[in-house]
């Protein structure tokens, strides 16, 4: 197997009320062209959960109320993962890019987390007209606008932040 260097491009901000993407200065011209795109996808280190025993974890125990008594991870968006990658679609709410900052209107990252990619969301790209799931969820939002007023405490069998 081939050991993989990742490199942090910047880091997640955030406050009560804002998230930002702050990139490191040699990253700044990597936002050249990215105006327009109104979501964005998000890749970031989930360094709290960097540890040898959170890298081992391969299954978990019912982590969703309707869910089945056992999960692969792969079937989960937890954060304990052999690679603690995260990935998030974020609405963008302005661009900087002299100053290297991405203001979005949500991430679901800790503040401090390592930005490791960012992706322009294209609709024609990313985008599944009949995406299928399993039943334990087809309860869940079918789109991403739906998701806010949704109970997602009630989902999750783990406390959500």
């Amino acid at each position: 197997m081939k050991n993989f260097t990742v490199v942090s491009m910047g880091k997640v901000r955030t406050t009560d009320s804002t998230w930002e993407l702050v990139f490191n200065p040699e990253y700044k011209d990597a936002l050249i062209g990215l105006d327009g795109f109104s979501y964005i996808q998000v890749l970031f280190w989930l360094h709290l959960h960097d540890t040898p025993g959170d890298r081992k974890t391969i299954s978990c125990k019912k982590p969703y109320t309707k869910g089945p008594e056992v999960l692969g991870i792969f079937a989960t968006r937890s954060d304990y993962r052999p690679n603690p990658i995260g990935l998030s679609i974020c609405p963008v709410k302005s661009i900087h890019q002299k100053k290297g900052i991405v203001e979005v209107y949500y991430i679901d990252a800790e503040n401090e987390s390592p930005v490791i990619d960012v992706k322009p969301y294209h609709p024609g790209i990313d985008r599944i007209r009949e995406a299928g799931v399993p039943d334990w969820c087809q309860h869940w939002p079918q789109w991403y606008e739906d998701s806010g007023s949704f109970n997602w405490e009630a989902e999750f069998n783990f406390p959500v932040s």
